[in-house]
């Protein structure tokens, strides 16, 4: 299974990309994981914030395949423990799925297409966090996940 994260923009904080590249080199090979960043919309500033989510759930759809599983990161998503989560995508990685797309949207969330297009939502907290630090929580989470199912030590409850 292959695993993405996909995300609008780019990590502008080099203590954040380190961090990223920390825990991304630590996965398992056999998740094949890619950090995806998109270019941010030109012009997205002159956008109202309606017309900024349809554009980047443009941008998005065009890097997902119709057979992807598609997990939208969304403060109304789902709340998982981390055992929970990494159990989750045991069952998907179980179910022959071939790639599992985890996707961070803008500053105003996504579109309807996008939306109509995942499979689940899922939350990180019921806090927000700048579009920076969800990458390195999901990356890191991902990597607990993999620590979990393998039955290394990482994780404590």
């Amino acid at each position: 299974m292959r695993i993405n994260l996909l995300c609008i923009g780019r990590t502008q904080d080099k203590e954040i990309e380190s961090l990223l590249e920390y825990y991304t080199k630590r996965l398992p090979r056999h998740w094949n994981f890619s950090l995806i960043e998109i270019p941010d919309v030109r012009g997205g500033g002159s956008l109202s914030p309606q017309e900024l989510k349809v554009q980047e759930g443009k941008l998005f759809m065009q890097h997902l395949l119709p057979s992807d599983y598609v997990v939208l990161l969304d403060e109304k998503g789902k709340l998982y423990t981390s055992r929970e989560f990494s159990a989750r995508i045991e069952h998907i990685q179980n179910s022959s799925v071939k790639r599992l797309c985890f996707v961070v949207g803008g500053a105003y969330g996504f579109s309807e297409e996008l939306y109509g297009r995942a499979q689940e939502q899922v939350s990180l907290s019921k806090m927000t966090f700048t579009h920076q630090m969800v990458r390195l929580f999901m990356v890191e989470q991902i990597y607990r996940a993999s620590q979990i199912l393998q039955g290394k030590p990482y994780h404590n409850d």
